[in-house]
């Protein structure tokens, strides 16, 4: 309890929230790494799985390639990145995007495969080509999965954003390995909780946006059925 007072104690003292590694400055390099790499493996996921759950195809090798990703270890993938790009934010982002892509290629594809397929058959039937079909159909229904694919990632980037810093880049890993070098595990305490509130802001966020696309009929059913 002694720690988390101390903690606490740091993160509300202003003179931790200037400079360089202000904790103000950190948190926003923090956020802004997590966003870029989410929003990096949206660019690649999204289609990607909007065009898999549409067709079909590619679906038997992209579930097995999407838990082989979810396996690797993060650290591990900075390591590697970084013995081979150098120091600096390059090695990882790619991991970020790494990490993050299967979430947000499972929730796209899920998304579009859950849509109803009385609707899709209607859609079809009444002439809608298979493009139009998939915007004004299957995404809009599929967009409460998508959004929990986002959702799942961004925390997971958020998590693991700390180690960044091994690799000489910003964010909170800064507190957190410069306590740990001068064995200041109330810096570090400090660091952790201020992670933990970066993703607690972001799930509120997505918590909203994904009850805010969900169908108000949606709602009602999950509300009867809870």
């Amino acid at each position: 309890m002694r720690f988390v007072l101390a903690a606490l104690a740091y993160i509300t003292d202003p003179a931790h929230w200037s400079g360089a590694m202000g904790i103000g400055s950190l948190m926003i390099q923090h956020a802004v790494y997590s966003l870029a790499g989410v929003f990096i493996a949206a660019l690649i996921g999204v289609p990607a799985g909007w065009w898999v759950g549409h067709t079909g195809r590619g679906r038997s090798w992209v579930q097995p390639l999407s838990g082989a990703a979810r396996s690797l270890p993060t650290l591990g993938l900075i390591t590697l990145f970084g013995l081979a790009l150098g120091v600096g934010l390059t090695a990882p982002m790619i991991a970020f995007v790494v990490l993050a892509l299967p979430s947000v290629l499972a929730g796209a594809m899920s998304g579009v495969r859950a849509a109803s397929v009385m609707a899709v058959d209607g859609a079809r039937a009444s002439g809608m080509s298979e493009l139009q079909i998939l915007g004004r159909v299957e995404i809009p229904l599929g967009a409460p999965l998508l959004i929990g694919g986002l959702r799942s990632a961004s925390l997971q980037v958020i998590s693991t954003a700390t180690l960044a810093a091994y690799t000489g880049a910003g964010g909170l890993g800064r507190l957190m390995f410069l306590g740990l070098k001068t064995q200041d595990y109330v810096m570090m305490l400090a660091s952790a909780m201020l992670v933990i509130a970066l993703a607690l802001a972001s799930e509120a966020l997505f918590a909203f946006a994904q009850w805010a696309v969900t169908p108000p009929g949606a709602r009602q059913h999950r509300k009867e059925t809870a």
